[in-house]
């Protein structure tokens, strides 16, 4: 039978319906047993959906500074920025390895003077001559491999899964990013709560030394407490640099997570004691764990793994190349344009892999052992989100629980005080007991209005841990991955 060109070319379109390699199959999320129950019921195999809506998620906690805080972030975070030229990056690869499915076309027009040798090989003899001359090469050249094994389909296909892996990649950073400007403001709003209760006790102490002084002058109590009065006042006094520091630092901290010099950057005092962060329902749907973007990534990483693959696995079959030339050359810079200056060539190249010293194989292994690390990256991803969901889970329940004691304790504390003064002011006791009343009761204060910070912030983290809060709301399935 006699192999024409368009015989060959029939037979390489046939071929490339092949795609050496395996396809893709989401493995197990655990590699020894089933998804347990958890916090939402029973959990079904995870299917990435980074694509599940989120939205303004910390709108939740109806705080307008927040709120403006978010979208400055959200706007202007260089983090963010960086992410987002990763993905343009990954973008472009994808252009990059589609472009092999089509012929490539290059112009290399050239002009080369030369002198051939006078002694060179002419009929067994030396030429006898050397000859000076240009020549003048006007060519278009072509190739085109068709893609026989699938190397260039899963070239694609691993591009294409990067792309959706950078895309999950900056839904990841944004929440994160999100997540640390809700924890630094209600870590903020803590603390000027608390500069307002230590400032509030600094005028407390400062009229009980007042009293205290009064009553040394009326011979009614000793030097020694009006000494302890004083000790107390300034002891609170030296704490309200400490915690001036903390809140700038803070300050600082949203500056650069708003994408703004930390020196021009402001965000108003307020020292209300924060309000209680919004209930968490009792049940919420497994879908809301697949919304994470970081586990949408690591399964996209598997994705590109296993058809690296399929790339590598290719080396090991021929290779197909048809090679063309049209142009025109002369040794005559005024006839390289007329029609007899014509050249053309045209015919396919083969390579056949036959000893490479155990390249191939070599490739396929470390293409097969990446493909096993981000399986076990993405199981380790879904063990570490069952952590941290279930992390914060406690420490709602725990943090109530201790925030409620505390606040029993801070009305026990404050009733002892009032006692105190008055057994004092009665001259019954020395205002030692006093003192310590009056620090009980500040140490008790101190700790709710830090307790409400953490609960706050334990509420962003569990934001973060299921992928942007646990509302559901109606969307639209994108298609099919």
């Amino acid at each position: 039978m006699k192999l024409t060109l368009p015989a060959i070319s029939a037979f390489c379109v046939l071929l490339t319906g092949c795609a050496v390699g395996p396809d893709y199959e989401r493995p197990a999320a655990l590699r020894s047993q089933p998804l347990p129950k958890s916090f939402a019921g029973d959990w079904k195999l995870a299917q990435p959906a980074a694509h599940l809506p989120r939205g303004a998620w910390w709108e939740i906690f109806g705080d307008a500074e927040l709120n403006r805080l978010e979208r400055a972030a959200t706007s202007d975070n260089e983090t963010l920025a960086a992410a987002a030229a990763r993905f343009n990056h990954a973008r472009a690869l994808v252009d990059i390895a589609r472009s092999d499915f089509f012929p490539q076309l290059s112009f290399n027009g050239s002009v080369t003077r030369q002198r051939t040798s006078k002694n060179a090989p002419q009929s067994g003899h030396a030429a006898g001559q050397g000859y000076n001359f240009s020549t003048f090469t006007v060519p278009l050249e072509m190739g085109w491999e068709p893609d026989l094994w699938g190397r260039i389909r899963r070239q694609t296909e691993a591009a294409t899964a990067r792309l959706s892996a950078s895309a999950d990649d900056i839904e990841t950073v944004k929440l994160a990013i999100q997540g640390a400007v809700a924890a630094d403001y209600f870590a903020l709003r803590a603390f000027d709560a608390e500069l307002a209760l230590v400032a509030d006790t600094i005028e407390t102490y400062r009229r009980s030394l007042e009293l205290t002084r009064n009553r040394r002058k009326g011979g009614v109590v000793s030097d020694l407490d009006v000494s302890e009065a004083e000790t107390q006042l300034r002891t609170a006094e030296g704490q309200l640099p400490a915690l001036q520091l903390q809140r700038a630092k803070l300050a600082h901290a949203l500056a650069t997570l708003c994408g703004q010099p930390a020196m021009t950057f402001t965000t108003p005092v307020n020292p209300a004691q924060l309000t209680p962060p919004p209930a968490i329902p009792p049940t919420m749907p497994s879908e809301l764990l697949e919304r994470r973007p970081d586990i949408a990534a690591v399964e996209r990483e598997m994705a590109a793994a296993n058809a690296d693959i399929g790339v590598a696995k290719s080396a090991f079959f021929p290779r197909l190349v048809f090679n063309g030339l049209a142009g025109l050359q002369s040794i005559n810079a005024g006839t390289v344009f007329n029609w007899p200056s014509r050249i053309w060539a045209v015919g396919p190249t083969l390579e056949i892999p036959i000893f490479t010293g155990g390249r191939n194989t070599a490739q396929l292994t470390a293409a097969r052992a990446a493909y096993d690390e981000t399986v076990a990256h993405y199981r380790d991803t879904v063990l570490t989100a069952f952590q941290e969901i279930e992390d914060q889970l406690a420490a709602q329940r725990l943090l109530a629980q201790r925030l409620d004691a505390e606040t029993a304790a801070l009305t026990s504390a404050r009733r002892t005080q009032e006692i105190a003064n008055n057994r004092y002011r009665a001259g019954l006791v020395t205002y030692l007991e006093v003192a310590i009343a009056q620090g009980a009761a500040f140490d008790r204060n101190r700790a709710v209005v830090r307790l409400q910070g953490e609960r706050c912030a334990a509420t962003v983290g569990l934001v973060k841990a299921l992928g942007g809060g646990w509302q559901v709301t109606a969307h639209t399935p994108p298609a099919q991955r």
